[in-house]
């Protein structure tokens, strides 16, 4: 398979200082290798750089950096767009709202080749806020109420060629979701598996579940993965940690998955904040995790001293 690789050195959407050292730390933790062992062909396209950013005035005085967070948004849009030209684009973050891009941009892909898009979010939060609703005014948390058509972007944020359906999303391993999140999450229809579903059903289910439905309707399949969706005790690199994320088992169970699925057609690795991490820690799991996604199992993986 031929993979692009795309930095997104974002750190504008987030509360810290620090993701736009991700792409850089996921690059030294050796994501490229990784990937060109498993027998994949690699071509790394380097940084997006943004557009200049416009004046934007929106009524919600929290929002924080809108005229450069919606810059971001259209340049990585149309990387996004023309690097999943007959390739699996590896998007690098940067904060989570680089993912307001690489959704609408994949989300344009999919509509001209005539399938539909689905979305794997795998996250501690939704990201489900619109520019209205968001409260700390971090625009990290606004990216999949974008790219799925909730109100009130337009005119702030680029206009959409596609949006991804709501009812085609499917969030797992959420454990802090703010009321107003909640109520659109609900009406909008998507499919929400918190850690509570995941401690009662198993990650095996409900994730089963929603790849039967990305292979019945023939659809492509975008995977986001913050890093945050991981337990703090072996993810320690984010700005916005939450107990009880998925452990390491869990993780790699659900990559496996998804390889032998053979459905991703895309992928998002944000909020590596490596200012925050130990020893590069973080970063090496995130490559690890990737590594299962593109193919590696247990009986490769030979012992490694940390």
């Amino acid at each position: 398979m031929l993979c692009r690789i795309v930095g997104a050195p974002v750190q504008d959407g987030a509360g810290r200082m620090g993701c736009e050292m991700g792409p850089s730390a996921l690059r030294t933790a050796g994501l490229v290798s990784a990937l060109r062992d498993l027998g994949h062909e690699v071509e790394d396209l380097g940084a997006v750089q943004p557009l200049a950013a416009r004046r934007v005035v929106h009524g919600n005085l929290a929002l924080k950096a809108l005229p450069e967070i919606s810059a971001w948004t259209s340049a990585i849009a149309e990387t996004a767009y023309s690097a999943s030209a007959d390739a699996m684009p590896i998007f690098l973050g940067g904060d989570h709202s680089i993912s307001a891009g690489t959704l609408s941009g994949v989300a344009r892909r999919a509509a001209e080749q005539g399938r539909p898009l689905f979305v794997l979010w795998l996250d501690a939060h939704p990201d489900f806020h619109t520019l209205d609703t968001t409260t700390s005014g971090n625009l990290h948390g606004v990216p999949l109420a974008y790219a799925s058509g909730q109100p009130g972007f337009s005119g702030y944020f680029p206009d959409l060629t596609a949006t991804v359906d709501p009812s085609r999303v499917c969030t797992l391993g959420l454990r802090s979701v703010d009321p107003a999140e909640r109520r659109a999450l609900i009406a909008a229809g998507v499919t929400v598996h918190d850690m509570r579903a995941v401690d009662e059903h198993g990650i095996p289910k409900l994730l089963r579940a929603f790849l039967a439905r990305v292979e019945a309707e023939n659809g492509l399949l975008h995977v986001s993965l913050d890093v945050d969706f991981l337990d703090p005790s072996i993810a320690p690199a984010v700005g916005t940690t939450v107990p009880g994320g998925a452990t390491f088992r869990e993780a790699h169970l659900v990559m496996e998955m998804l390889s032998d699925s053979g459905l991703v057609s895309s992928l998002d690795l944000v909020e590596l904040n490596p200012f925050l991490d130990e020893r590069g820690r973080t970063a090496t799991l995130m490559v690890d995790l990737t590594a299962s996604l593109m193919g590696k199992r247990i009986m490769d993986r030979p012992t490694r001293s940390f």
